[in-house]
């Protein structure tokens, strides 16, 4: 049977649907035809099912995946990273007349939003998006994406800290534990270590490392799930790949 003479089941019609192979074509998954074979070999779904040839979507609203991940097809959406660096405090504007993120994003014409946050004396990676599902998944502690920081901190360092922090430490506000930590390098009278926590209470990492007595100098966050800090240099920004943003609906099981 040629693929052309297979009976095709169109998705219900909807206003503003388009061909589906035009839409993952449109999203960047390859020519059109090749999206047709990516259909054809049942490696799309749409809103859960597996897709067919012919089938149309909205690619405003229409939740497609390929090869199990998600792919985002509406482009009113915008993902960025950021390198937050210190001294901007986590707003987009600030009433005490500081500097803030929004100074730094004279170059995205889109209205996007922080997930989370990070404290005026932090660095690091910072996220923005306009998709407020995505963000409050993110930073919902129930889905457990977690955070990654690189801490200069008071020393020398007992050999047992680490062992501490991931066995849980007892704060004013409950207990909290690290997932892993490792000593990265020491200098003198103060040492680096990097740090990874599922936890989003504010000052969770400052408070946790002033606990066992080594208060933290300068903190860097470096990922926050799949999303990585790399050489983005500090007051820039960088659109995420359909890849990364893919892996962030993953780390969010959707």
């Amino acid at each position: 049977m040629r693929r052309d003479d297979r009976t095709t089941r169109s998705a219900t019609p909807v206003e503003g649907a388009e061909r589906l192979q035009k839409v993952l074509a449109a999203a960047g998954v390859g020519s059109r035809r090749a999206c047709e074979d990516l259909i054809f070999r049942r490696r799309v779904t749409v809103d859960g099912r597996v897709a067919q040839l012919g089938d149309k979507v909205d690619p405003a609203t229409a939740v497609i995946h390929v090869d199990g991940e998600r792919l985002v097809t509406d482009t009113r959406l915008v993902y960025l990273a950021m390198n937050k660096p210190r001294g901007v405090v986590s707003t987009m504007a600030d009433e005490k007349g500081r500097t803030a993120l929004a100074d730094f994003l004279d170059r995205v014409d889109e209205r996007v939003y922080h997930v989370g946050r990070l404290d005026a004396d932090s660095e690091g990676l910072l996220l923005l998006t306009n998709d407020g599902t995505l963000a409050h998944r993110l930073m919902h502690p129930s889905y457990g994406v977690s955070k990654t920081y690189l801490c200069e901190v008071a020393g020398p360092l007992p050999r047992n800290v680490g062992r501490r922090l991931m066995a849980g430490v007892e704060l004013e506000d409950g207990p909290a534990k690290l997932d892993s930590f490792r000593v990265v390098d020491t200098l003198g009278k103060t040492a680096q270590v990097e740090l990874t926590l599922h936890e989003g209470r504010k000052h969770i990492v400052r408070r946790m490392l002033d606990e066992v007595g080594h208060p933290v100098s300068r903190l860097i966050r470096t990922a926050i799930g799949p999303i990585r800090l790399g050489d983005l240099r500090a007051g820039r920004t960088r659109r995420l790949t359909n890849a990364e943003v893919a892996a962030l609906f993953k780390a969010v099981g959707d």
